[in-house]
């Protein structure tokens, strides 16, 4: 507690209160459209927002507590962002409308850190203002994505672009409407020094060569996981992030804040799934007892 600032229990009582008195609420409203939506497309991954979140969002932005992952947005350090964190893995819409949603709060991380000028006017600010949605794709199918060092996809220069030829999947994001960009891990060499030999680079969704293929199952459900080809995909060099070689630099920026965010949310979500437990083991009766008194349940 020592190490937490005034300035976290403000935000944390801001959060806690926009949660209680603006989210909670609506999700019965936030149900209602969406299952209107779906009657619209032909695959739930294609489902835009329903409406009511442009109304949530201004109410986050108004109490001030939009983008509170970013440090430099929020005044809060990381560890005083995890417990905010913890409660927005309770409540995912929140968590959407104030636009701490990952992958977007990684690849605003890497703009921010790391976009030049005109990479930040032309996609950080929107994503900043949940006007878009973003993805980060690096995983492959044909080798072990988690070793970056195996990235096959291939970022070529030709004259004022870069050509781009891979096969990704498991791309978190890349479906739904709101998408627009991609920030892509690919090789630009194939020799030299093993960690310099990967860069970033931003791809629009609609350009050219990008095909999405499908949505990936976990389970039988199909999600907004895709599985994508970049076929001679063009972009300008303009559109390269830091540098050619500089994708190791950029991804250990990305992945430190990002592996807490990810931890605390995961936590918030599953003591809430305990809670809920609880709640049903007190409510709910089978033989004669509520499930709660049974000795297979209290052990």
């Amino acid at each position: 507690q020592q190490k937490l600032t005034p300035r976290f229990f403000e935000v944390r009582e801001k959060v806690l209160d926009y949660v209680e008195q603006v989210v909670n609420p609506a999700l019965s409203t936030v149900k209602a459209q969406k299952d209107e939506l779906l009657k619209t497309v032909d695959h739930p991954t294609k489902c835009p927002q329903p409406p009511i979140y442009k109304e949530l969002r201004a109410q986050a932005k108004a109490r001030g507590i939009m983008n509170l992952f970013l440090p430099e947005v929020c005044k809060l350090s990381v560890l005083e962002y995890s417990p905010i964190a913890e409660i927005l893995g309770m409540n995912p819409v929140a968590n959407e409308c104030m636009n701490c949603a990952a992958p977007d709060t990684g690849n605003m991380e890497v703009l921010e850190q790391f976009g030049s000028a005109e990479q930040k006017k032309q996609w950080l600010e929107p994503l900043l203002n949940g006007e878009i949605r973003s993805a980060f794709a690096m995983t492959e199918p044909g080798v072990a994505s988690s070793d970056a060092t195996n990235i096959c996809t291939r970022i070529e220069r030709d004259g004022d672009e870069y050509v781009i030829n891979g096969h990704k999947w498991w791309i978190t994001g890349a479906i739904r409407p709101e998408c627009k960009v991609f920030i892509l891990l690919g090789r630009t060499s194939f020799s030299g020094p093993l960690h310099k030999q990967q860069s970033m680079i931003l791809v629009p969704r609609d350009a050219p060569g990008v095909n999405i293929l499908r949505p990936l199952a976990v389970f039988g459900d199909e999600r907004d996981d895709a599985e994508i080809i970049f076929d001679n995909v063009r972009v300008p060099c303009s559109n390269m992030i830091l540098g050619e070689g500089r994708g190791f630099e950029i991804a250990q920026g990305r992945l430190g804040p990002g592996r807490i965010h990810h931890c605390m949310r995961s936590l918030g979500t599953a003591e809430l799934a305990l809670a809920s437990m609880v709640d049903r083991v007190h409510r709910r009766k089978a033989f004669g007892k509520i499930l709660a008194e049974k000795d297979t349940v209290r052990t």
